[in-house]
């Protein structure tokens, strides 16, 4: 076993989740083999050609990990790895949200330029069942150029945006990916809606307890939907907001709701950020494909979960 690769111990956690044969087509390949192969690319950003020999023929590694990155089996592994944490009582659900600007390397662009997916971006599809299940016939969202793949343009230069929620243990619960220059706010929502912990009994857990978000996400439609979700928030108001509703004196209405100390622990989701970051193929994007590049974020993410 080398450095970065799946422990016994983790491996068994893993194992459980992942799509068996149906019969009907040849094996997969070894999946441990394979997932080693995947991480060891994520973690030192080496060309899939240049995989080492120990991992297996690299078409396989990089076909399953397009495949799964498709179909959502990433995705569907880490709900599922975080279900065992939640049974066992694991989870701080006082999160964080915030976003990260990833630095686009010149190997991103250049995907085939097709009609995007609608109503795609992020969701979980039809997952594998076996060998017979391509990526093909769930059209994984992209297309319509660099915007439709999570590419865009921001002071950093040609870049994507990562947004996600952390619990109070610094691990990623929602990830979702949008061009760099795409504002924070108008991702909340749909982070907080991507958040799904299955449960053995009842309906997946949607709800946190607590939000912190810092004041990029200061403004009246995420408090209403906060409050409509009769979710407790610690958000700060922006200087401008609070002198425009002084200004307007009693028909400004009350200045919103924050706590101080509960603020103070928003840094989870930006330690979150820098677990994530230490694998190079999800600090600077290589990947052409927006599906493919969230698979490698979803992958990583799930690396924290079982080594915290």
């Amino acid at each position: 076993m080398e450095r970065g690769d799946l422990t016994d111990a983790e491996w068994e956690r893993v194992r459980p989740f992942l799509p068996v044969s149906n019969g009907r087509c040849g094996r997969w390949r070894d999946h441990r083999q394979v997932i080693d192969g995947v991480l060891h690319r994520i973690r030192t950003w080496v060309h899939w050609r240049d995989l080492p020999e120990r991992y297996g023929p690299w078409k396989t590694v990089y076909e399953r990990h397009r495949l799964w990155s498709a179909d959502g089996t990433w995705e569907y592994l880490l709900q599922q790895i975080q279900a065992v944490a939640d049974a066992a009582g694991q989870i701080d659900w006082e999160i964080s949200v915030d976003s990260t600007a990833v630095r686009a390397h010149q190997h991103a662009a250049g995907a085939r330029n097709h009609a995007p997916v609608a109503g795609s971006q992020g969701g979980r599809m039809q997952r594998t069942g076996g060998r017979s299940s391509p990526a093909e016939l769930v059209r994984p969202f992209g297309g319509g150029g660099a915007p439709g793949e999570g590419l865009g343009r921001s002071r950093g230069g040609f870049t994507t945006k990562i947004h996600l929620s952390a619990d109070g243990r610094c691990r990623p619960l929602s990830l979702l990916i949008t061009p760099g220059q795409r504002a924070d706010c108008t991702q909340l929502q749909a982070v907080l809606e991507k958040i799904r912990v299955p449960r053995s009994i009842g309906r997946p857990r949607h709800k946190p307890d607590t939000v912190a978000a810092d004041k990029a996400y200061s403004n009246s439609l995420i408090r209403r939907y906060l409050r409509r979700r009769h979710i407790r928030h610690a958000i700060p108001e922006k200087s401008d907001f609070r002198a425009a509703r002084l200004r307007k004196g009693a028909r400004g209405g009350r200045p919103p709701r924050f706590d101080v100390e509960r603020y103070k622990k928003r840094n989870t989701v930006e330690r979150c950020i820098n677990r994530l970051k230490q694998f190079r193929a999800v600090a600077t994007r290589y990947d052409r494909r927006g599906y493919v590049y969230l698979g490698t974020a979803t992958l990583a993410a799930v690396a924290v979960w079982l080594r915290t």
